[in-house]
């Protein structure tokens, strides 16, 4: 995404994968094929830190568009969900309540996850 906040084909393109893959993380627990999820939540988390703080796919789009992995002039890059929460919610949370937000949820919907891998009851 540009400075301007209008976005292209390539920066909507990115953006729904983003929401793509932010459903899955937020519905994966109830599906039939947990493994995977199970699987993904934790190398997702383990991503961000070992890429500075930042998703892939905000280092993928920028690639694409000029040739190197981190660029300084994408404001997503490393703050993704800061800034959708902010334009959704109105919500101007630190990048410190932004990891506290992130890992919580999901260590919770992980834990889902494992409460139907294994089949046991609903409380």
């Amino acid at each position: 995404m540009s400075g301007t906040g209008k976005r292209d084909a390539l920066g909507t393109a990115f953006l729904v994968l983003h929401v793509v893959i932010l459903t899955y993380i937020l519905t994966g627990w109830a599906l039939p094929f947990v493994g995977l999820y199970i699987v993904f939540l934790p190398v997702m988390a383990l991503h961000w830190p070992l890429n500075r703080d930042t998703c892939i796919i905000n280092n993928l789009e920028s690639l694409i568009r000029t040739g190197r992995w981190r660029d300084p002039r994408n404001c997503e890059e490393g703050a993704w969900l800061r800034l959708l929460i902010k334009s959704v919610l109105g919500l101007d949370l630190s990048p410190r309540q932004i990891d506290y937000l992130s890992y919580g949820l999901l260590a919770l919907l992980w834990g889902l996850g494992i409460w139907h891998w294994f089949g046991w009851p609903t409380p």
